[in-house]
């Protein structure tokens, strides 16, 4: 397995983001990823920056670590090939280190825009439209399309990177697997979902990576690092088929407010005990799970993270799951 830095958008401010990532490469996490919202999950977090001006300045401070959307939603909010501009100018900055991390995305950050948000079934539509078009433009070529959705007039990506941005596709349900199968170069879950896993093998996924996600919360104190990611994390206890439709970070608030901290604890690892997180890689590994990168709680406690994470954490995960 490969071991990856989270960058939270939602909870760190955007110069920090590349002072953690800077010291994420130099104690040797193996990739990293980064979050595409407009909003933040809960207003307490209290940040969102663009991050494809943060990506602009993740590929020039850094120079071994690969970079990767967590994921870009390119249905609502941007259009296809203005994503597929995007990407390509990052991979280009990057000399080829840039992954381009796709999902159907969320209310919360797409209704911003003003068109209503639509059921999973033409979300799942559009997606697929969606990813077509980008491909077809990493091709090099001018591109008209046509579809229920989309539409694309002559257009033509100028800078590419010499080999096409991979692309990685987000599924949590079986539909979103066999698009992922059929389109992307790599499989994205937030959840170890083993059965989407062995269909995006089966329908031509085989051999792929496929990427996984953990939030933890480390700290020398066992229950306040469990405090702290109940803090971070409530959030996501409803499960993605509410958190897809919920609209504002006063709505997951709303959602949240019967999540206990060991509601919580049971997806997040919390305190210094490795053992704790090694078992939680395993699920993720039992699951097929090639990648899996660590999303700590509070921008403040990153130091304090990476610091432990070069001495115990990663030395750990790789004696285990190398």
């Amino acid at each position: 397995m490969k071991f990856g830095y989270t960058l939270l958008c939602e909870q760190t401010p955007p110069k920090q983001l590349i002072e953690d990532l800077v010291g994420a490469e130099e104690i040797g996490f193996d990739y990293s990823v980064i979050s595409d919202h407009y909003f933040p999950w809960l207003e307490e977090q209290g940040h969102s920056a663009y991050v494809w001006s943060v990506l602009g300045a993740l590929a020039q401070a850094t120079e071994r670590i690969p970079l990767m959307t967590f994921v870009t939603c390119p249905i609502m909010r941007y259009h296809p090939a203005v994503v597929a501009q995007k990407a390509a100018t990052v991979g280009v900055l990057s000399d080829g280190r840039f992954t381009l991390g796709l999902g159907a995305g969320e209310n919360l950050n797409e209704h911003v825009v003003g068109r209503g948000w639509p059921s999973v079934d033409v979300r799942h539509e559009m997606f697929a439209e969606a990813v077509e078009i980008i491909k077809e433009l990493f091709g090099g070529d001018y591109v008209n399309y046509r579809g229920r959705h989309f539409t694309v007039d002559s257009a033509k990506i100028f800078d590419l990177p010499e080999r096409p941005v991979p692309i990685g596709m987000a599924a949590s349900g079986p539909r979103a697997g066999g698009l992922a199968a059929k389109y992307a170069d790599a499989l994205i879950s937030d959840q170890p979902v083993g059965d989407v896993v062995k269909l995006f093998k089966e329908k031509g996924g085989q051999g792929k990576p496929v990427y996984g996600q953990i939030p933890v919360s480390y700290g020398d104190n066992a229950d306040e690092a469990k405090e702290i990611a109940h803090r971070y994390w409530k959030f996501s206890a409803p499960g993605w088929k509410v958190m897809a439709e919920l609209a504002t970070p006063k709505n997951f608030e709303a959602a949240a407010e019967t999540v206990r901290p060991e509601d919580v604890a049971e997806s997040a690892p919390y305190g210094d005990d490795v053992e704790r997180y090694v078992q939680a890689v395993q699920q993720w590994a039992d699951a097929g799970f090639t990648h899996i990168s660590f999303c700590q709680s509070g921008h403040d406690r990153q130091k304090d993270f990476r610091r432990w994470a070069e001495v115990e954490l990663l030395p750990e995960l790789r004696e285990r799951f190398g």
